[in-house]
């Protein structure tokens, strides 16, 4: 596992893998992307821990690394997190096997999911289950065989289990010989059904993105590509806190005009 800022974070809805996921990148960014994409959340991806995995040097890795933030798979920034004892901002990077647009990005900093509009000709019970033979090749199903079993795999997600755990539960622990896939994966469905899951509250995020040039921390829409307008070239006089802050040159005059207008402590215990 990672040191904390440079485990990965995998992004939410996702389409399932396939065999073209970074055709449209060029073959280094392609093979890192596909690396990246092959391991579990939190293990370790920075620049030094890819060098010693990957045959490309720091330098070729960084820029990738920028190269794919610029196609929408991966995001650098920081997000607020709850302890026992305080809140503690810490770094994050995101990934996403799915290339995503500034505007995705931005919403998903919001704390929002946003949903990939697109209309899947088969379910996703379906698509996992034609998919099962490329995990597990003895548990290869027909179309007939994934039809039938779909309504069951159906009530798993309904239940709040996610694809990773259905994998899981079908492909660990696989007997030598699998005689008949359909019957095999049947029985585990239904013996292994996980029970209800309540829905978890919904939590308010904060969460910010950073530039990849120069590490300033800025709104999701400032960060275009993932690089500020000042690294981009065109830079904004945007104001430098909420609405209503009062500028800095006038904290000063603030407080004097606060102190003021404060009653006495004298005065106060004679009232």
């Amino acid at each position: 596992m990672a040191n904390p800022g440079y485990g990965k974070r995998s992004a939410p809805d996702q389409r399932p893998r396939t065999g073209h996921d970074f055709a449209h990148l060029l073959p280094r960014d392609a093979a890192i992307a596909a690396y990246i994409d092959g391991l579990c959340d939190g293990a370790d991806i920075s620049v030094k821990m890819l060098a010693k995995v990957l045959p490309y040097g720091q330098c070729a890795l960084r820029t990738s690394l920028n190269r794919l933030q610029a196609e929408g798979h991966l995001r650098r920034g920081s997000e607020c997190v709850a302890t026992e004892e305080a809140l503690i901002w810490v770094t994050r990077t995101f990934f996403s096997r799915t290339a995503r647009k500034d505007d995705w990005w931005a919403a998903y900093t919001r704390g929002d999911v946003p949903q990939t509009p697109q209309r899947p000709t088969r379910s996703r019970s379906f698509i996992l289950l034609a998919a099962l033979g490329e995990t597990a090749p003895t548990l290869t199903l027909s179309e007939v065989n994934c039809v039938t079993l779909e309504p069951r795999l159906s009530e798993w997600f309904e239940r709040g289990a996610t694809e990773a755990e259905v994998m899981s539960a079908l492909t660990q622990g696989l007997p030598s010989v699998v005689h008949s896939p359909v019957d095999f994966v049947g029985a585990r469905l239904l013996k292994k059904l996980p029970p209800a899951r309540i829905a978890p509250v919904h939590q308010v995020l904060l969460r910010t993105l950073e530039c990849s040039e120069c590490r300033a921390p800025g709104s999701p829409e400032a960060m275009r590509g993932g690089i500020c307008g000042a690294c981009r070239g065109n830079p904004t006089a945007a104001p430098s806190g909420p609405a209503g802050a009062v500028p800095v040159q006038g904290v000063r005059a603030r407080m004097s005009a606060v102190r003021a207008g404060l009653v006495p402590r004298a005065e106060r215990n004679r009232r």
